[in-house]
């Protein structure tokens, strides 16, 4: 195809299949497409660099973006987003009823700098009261033992970490040596229905639309960053990027909301989309920086206060410049 070489990593998303599949194409650039988990990409390029543009963590890109002379830079495009009020599960003989009983539990996540625990961490400290020192904190794989740490950490003034390499969370939680785990995905002792794990919040989807209506913050999880020495050599490459990223989405959006066409095998799955469409102000699923500003500088936020990004910065410092400039006919 000719242009400049460019090895992309993600995980299978519908909104990126076109630009992978080659229906849509990036202007300049000749892209090699790893589809993987995203455990293992975030990974091996946050130890390794192993490729040139990445699916990462929103938290753990924002470690590696705020450090002194960082070799990574953001494109405004989101991988994954969700709300996260349904990430909280409890063992009820903790006596746990509302968020303010959180005060004074041991609560485990997964990493420290695990995007879901990062927004639920920060809403218990900004919005609910229940300050980051006021609970001890645990580090333990969701359902194996063993996950490590990947990005660099200084933790708040007051803030208790103990990290548990030989058991999971799930083992934990079930076994009241937690009280609460805050995980993206369920953990086995929920999914195998243990009597005494639940969901803190079984209403979390009216609470997460409500959230939605008040904030207009809608939780982006994954981003995607690039290596800084090769817009250094081709600042065009992220704007090209983002393009190609932005009309694989278009195409993406317009397959669902298709009214004809059972495109998914799910009923009444268009009728849905057409309501987040409308919830959403038109796009369900912004790209940019202005369309996700609430967003992007409450994460930017949570993660100073957190210990894991070096700096409290803007969203214009985390992304290529000149990314968003307007183009008008």
């Amino acid at each position: 195809m000719g242009g400049i070489k460019l090895s992309i990593a993600t995980t299978d998303y519908d909104h990126f299949r076109d630009f992978r599949l080659g229906a849509v194409q990036a202007e300049g650039i000749d892209a090699t497409w790893l589809n993987l988990g995203h455990h293992e990409i975030f990974a091996r390029f946050t130890f390794n660099r192993e490729w040139d543009v990445t699916e990462l963590s929103f938290a753990k890109f924002t470690a590696q973006v705020t450090r002194e002379n960082a070799d990574i830079v953001g494109l405004p495009v989101p991988c994954s987003r969700l709300f996260r009020f349904s990430s909280f599960y409890v063992n009820k003989n903790s006596g746990i009823k509302t968020a303010e009983d959180l005060k004074g539990k041991r609560i485990g996540s997964p990493e420290w700098a695990h995007t879901a625990a990062v927004y639920m961490r920060g809403w218990l400290h900004n919005d609910v009261g229940v300050k980051l020192p006021d609970i001890h904190w645990y580090q333990a794989g969701a359902n194996e033992a063993g996950r490590i740490e990947k990005v660099e950490l200084s933790l708040p003034d007051g803030v208790e970490l103990t990290r548990v390499p030989e058991k999971s969370l799930s083992d934990m939680l079930a076994a009241g040596e937690i009280d609460c785990a805050i995980i993206a995905r369920p953990p086995n002792c929920y999914l195998e229905s243990h009597p005494d794990v639940v969901r803190l919040f079984p209403d979390f989807l009216e609470m997460e639309e409500d959230y939605y209506r008040r904030t207009k913050v809608w939780p982006i999880m994954h981003i995607i960053a690039i290596q800084k020495h090769i817009l250094d050599a081709n600042p065009w490459v992220a704007r090209n990027l983002y393009n190609a990223f932005l009309e694989s989405k278009r195409r993406s959006l317009e397959r669902i909301l298709d009214p004809a066409v059972s495109r998914y095998p799910l009923a009444w799955l268009p009728i849905y989309a057409r309501r987040m469409r409308d919830m959403f102000d038109g796009d369900p699923f912004p790209f940019g920086i202005e369309e996700n500003r609430a967003t992007w500088e409450q994460l930017l936020l949570y993660a100073h206060q957190q210990g894991i990004a070096h700096r409290h910065v803007a969203p214009e410092d985390i992304f290529a410049k000149g990314i968003m400039t307007a183009v008008k006919v």
